[in-house]
């Protein structure tokens, strides 16, 4: 799952998408501000407007779902 995530986040035009996780709980990703991969892919941050974050075990992500539309551009 977390293959499929880095190639979600390289993605031109980036579309948002939703980490649904083992316990049922789900975290949305607007933007690829939003999220960053550790190097071996063992966790998953995503961050909240408010800075707030979600470190994610990659061993928990069970699924993802792809927003239909691209992500509004987001600034670098």
């Amino acid at each position: 799952m977390v293959a499929d995530i880095r190639k979600l986040v390289h993605a031109v035009p980036f579309v948002p998408f939703t980490i649904h996780l083992a316990d049922g709980g789900q975290v949305r990703v607007p933007t690829v501000d939003h999220v960053a991969v550790s190097p071996t892919g063992g966790r998953v941050i995503v961050f909240a407007d408010d800075d707030t974050h979600d470190i994610l075990s990659g061993l928990l992500i069970s699924r993802i779902t792809v927003d239909r539309q691209p992500a509004p551009h987001s600034q670098s």
